[in-house]
């Protein structure tokens, strides 16, 4: 845990920016933990740029796709390499890394603020996600490896609460690393061979998907937007039935599989 700095007198009846039980911590904030929450958010805003820019990538280059480490962009580079094209081997490495990129930051959030930072993943959340969420901290406190490969299978898993977990239950930065790396290049090698296998029918369908890539990308923008004005429209209504409004930060927690 990072040293906490001496909170700030304040007049009476104000209160300090960062006293918000919506922020992870509940003490004047260190340097560490500003960098930390900033980097959270860096976390959400790439993976809601990456939302509808996917489609046109996987279209236009799936070789930049899968070296991001999308599984849709290292299927199709396995089914590009059964027609001749030589850069599988590539795209593996810098994928399998790329997967990765941002996991470091969840583990990071959990030493630094521990089952706090659930609360906040957790904010505006239902009760069934909020169930969900407390049952992946548990088995990964118990079971932190074995949860933490889980991470990387197509199966729906809270990664960033679990990656967190992993980080409030003590485990070191290169355990958690090299368990992240070793996977990663298992399961991105996995994604090659299927698309291998698949080949060039594969190649046929993403021929004619690229015709179409741009529809598919304004679909998604508008789903976005109009996702987002809802939200809106429910949160101004809240206050008049009592409930809680203003947003929080809790959306970074659904970020972290965005990789895959």
């Amino acid at each position: 845990m990072s040293e906490q700095p001496e909170p700030t007198p304040q007049p009476d009846g104000e209160r300090d920016w960062w006293d918000d039980p919506a922020l992870p911590w509940r003490h004047q904030p260190s340097r560490a933990d500003v960098i930390c929450l900033a980097a959270l958010g860096v976390v959400a805003v790439y993976a809601l740029v990456m939302l509808p820019l996917r489609p046109v990538i996987l279209g236009l280059a799936p070789h930049v796709l899968g070296s991001l480490g999308y599984r849709t962009g290292l299927i199709m580079t396995g089914a590009l390499a059964s027609v001749g094209d030589p850069w599988r081997p590539l795209v593996w490495v810098v994928g399998s890394l790329m997967v990765i990129k941002f996991h470091w930051v969840y583990w990071w959030a959990g030493r630094l603020w521990g089952r706090q930072i659930l609360d906040v993943f957790a904010k505006d959340k239902g009760p069934r996600t909020r169930r969900r969420y407390d049952k992946a901290w548990e088995v990964t406190h118990r079971f932190d490896t074995i949860a933490l490969i889980a991470t990387f299978l197509p199966i729906p898993l809270p990664a960033g609460v679990i990656f967190a977990a992993v980080g409030a239950a003590g485990t070191s930065l290169r355990k958690f690393l090299t368990v992240c790396v070793l996977s990663s290049l298992t399961t991105s090698a996995a994604y090659l061979l299927l698309g291998y296998a698949i080949g060039e029918p594969a190649v046929q369908v993403m021929d004619a998907y690229g015709r179409y890539l741009w529809y598919v990308s304004i679909a998604i923008i508008v789903g976005m937007i109009a996702v987002a004005l809802w939200r809106s429209r429910t949160k101004t209504a809240e206050p008049a039935t009592g409930a809680a409004a203003g947003p929080g930060v809790g959306t970074v927690g659904d970020a972290a599989g965005e990789g895959r």
